[in-house]
């Protein structure tokens, strides 16, 4: 879990404004927010995935919008990155426990669409 940035409150009772351009909570939210990001942190919801386990899980994403998804992730202190010295090296990601806070009510957000769309053949 080395490498991964730990972020705090601005001050004590006070928050971030993540409506200011220079708002370091502003790229996080970006992160999370962008088309793969949310899905990479979905992913991981349940186990942490090897770099491939990962890919085969997010259909659509090719291998460098993944791994930029993922360095930008571990930077922000969400996903932590873990490399087996082996060859060729065996790359494991899985969520920090900020991750996991804020991947929480992703999922449930994911888990409320899914429950209320119709079946795809329904007609």
């Amino acid at each position: 879990m080395a490498g991964s940035v730990q972020h705090t409150q601005a001050e004590t009772g006070q928050r971030y404004d993540v409506f200011h351009t220079d708002c370091p909570a502003r790229d996080v939210v970006d992160h999370v927010t962008s088309r793969w990001g949310i899905w990479v942190l979905i992913s991981l919801r349940s186990n942490d995935l090897r770099f491939y386990e990962l890919r085969e899980s997010i259909q659509g994403i090719s291998e460098k919008m993944l791994a930029q998804t993922l360095r930008a992730l571990v930077q922000d202190g969400l996903v932590w990155r873990e490399v087996e010295p082996t060859t060729p090296p065996q790359v494991t990601y899985g969520l920090t426990e900020f991750g996991r806070d804020v991947g929480e009510p992703l999922t449930e957000l994911f888990d409320r669409i899914t429950r209320r769309l119709s079946p795809r053949n329904a007609g």
